[in-house]
């Protein structure tokens, strides 16, 4: 479908690809278009909802400015997927044992590696570029125990909420790992820090924004280099995270199929990030709050919830969306909402079939929480088509 929705009461328009927009979130994408460096229009995806510091599923283009909490604290925050050389029926009946030794491998939750598991010459490589960070900003340590101990031992961690690792099939039944996880400890206190700094940076002006967490960075100013530094690394870091995780799974899975292989390149995109990217005529900064670029050929990972669908798309390179897609499903209702909702039993039901915990430390995840995968899919057909459909046999959230 093309745009449903058109905010006009802006600077710029808001154009939405779906016509089922929360108010919460509605007011959010207003207060967005009245900033005065936004380049041309804002483009919000059809998984739109709610979101801390912007409306999850917004494409923001913006003219010598960046605003920290719109790209948020999870920065760098996507997907990974890979087809594997084995097929359905090379699984198991029981998919227990195999959930459990990748539970063991990749830790999830805070929980981190108890040694270094990333090569030494991967953590080299990202401690040179943290180091130009906390040359300037040594407060960003301050935040975390064993700074550095911490950030190394999370590579190849999966972290908690709506991070997850599936064991998929796809509609010939060949077996694909996809995984969902960002840049963890060190990219949370990097954009807390930076949030916070924008705050006191903008300082008496942080009144007359229509939200204060829409406090930003000018270029030219004392600190917007140091952020696009700060991002660009984090971004780096969630990357590896998600190519260390890959690799600590497959290690796993050759120990059960020692002639198992990746039989395509890994596909391995963001969803919380800042690029920059040449749209309207201009070289401008996007930011992408929960969604993935879809340029012309370029492949992503649109997931559903535990218990739906998820696919793997080819972008249309649609313009009007910024070369743009939805990131996933979309939250229908805050965690709390579905804590309250929902029960033990309730997660056991929807997620029947799936080899996954379905206790009540995860109802906040349950498939009722997210928007229909199916609808959100119709809702883009003009920013992607549809390579593979992907149906869960196995998840491990954190």
């Amino acid at each position: 479908m093309p745009i449903q929705t058109l905010i006009t009461k802006g600077k710029v328009p808001v154009k939405i690809y779906t016509d089922q927009v929360d108010p919460a979130a509605y007011q959010q994408l207003l207060n967005l278009s009245q900033m005065p460096f936004m380049h041309s229009h804002i483009a919000v995806m059809p998984d739109v909802h709610c979101g801390k510091g912007a409306t999850v599923g917004s494409v923001i283009p913006t003219l010598g400015a960046i605003i920290p909490a719109a790209v948020g604290v999870d920065i760098g925050c996507g997907m990974c997927a890979v087809r594997l050389s084995v097929s359905a029926n090379d699984l198991p009946d029981s998919l227990r044992s195999l959930r459990l030794a990748l539970e063991a491998a990749v830790p999830v939750g805070f929980a981190m590696h108890r040694s270094d598991q990333a090569q030494r010459s991967t953590i080299n490589a990202l401690g040179v570029g943290l180091h130009q960070i906390l040359d300037k900003h040594p407060k960003v340590n301050a935040k975390q125990n064993k700074p550095y101990q911490t950030w190394i031992r999370q590579l190849g961690t999966l972290g908690g909420g709506n991070h997850f690792i599936e064991l998929c099939l796809d509609e010939s039944d060949q077996v694909w790992i996809m995984l969902h996880s960002g840049s963890r400890g060190i990219g949370n206190v990097i954009g807390e820090y930076f949030i916070n700094l924008a705050k006191k940076d903008i300082g008496q002006h942080l009144v007359n924004l229509p939200d204060k967490d829409l406090a930003y960075f000018r270029e030219g100013a004392k600190h917007y280099d140091d952020y696009l530094l700060a991002v660009s690394w984090a971004q780096d870091y969630a990357m590896t995270n998600r190519r260390e995780m890959l690799r600590l799974i497959g290690e796993v899975l050759h120990k059960k199929w020692p002639k198992l292989t990746f039989t395509k390149e890994v596909i391995n995109c963001h969803h919380n990030y800042v690029a920059h990217e040449w749209h309207f005529d201009a070289k401008v900064l996007v930011t992408r709050k929960g969604a993935i670029r879809a340029g012309e050929g370029e492949l992503g990972i649109i997931p559903g919830s535990m218990g739906a669908r998820s696919y793997i798309v080819r972008g249309k390179g649609n313009e009007q969306s910024f070369c743009s897609c939805s990131h996933g499903a979309g939250r229908l209702m805050s965690r709390s909402e579905a804590k309250r909702r929902y029960n033990a039993d309730d997660l056991a039901h929807q997620t029947q079939g799936i080899e996954c915990r379905k206790d009540s430390g995860v109802i906040d995840e349950i498939p009722a929480a997210y928007k229909d995968i199916e609808q959100v899919m119709a809702q883009q057909h003009d920013l992607v088509e549809i390579v593979h459909q992907l149906r869960q046999v196995m998840c491990i959230k954190g």
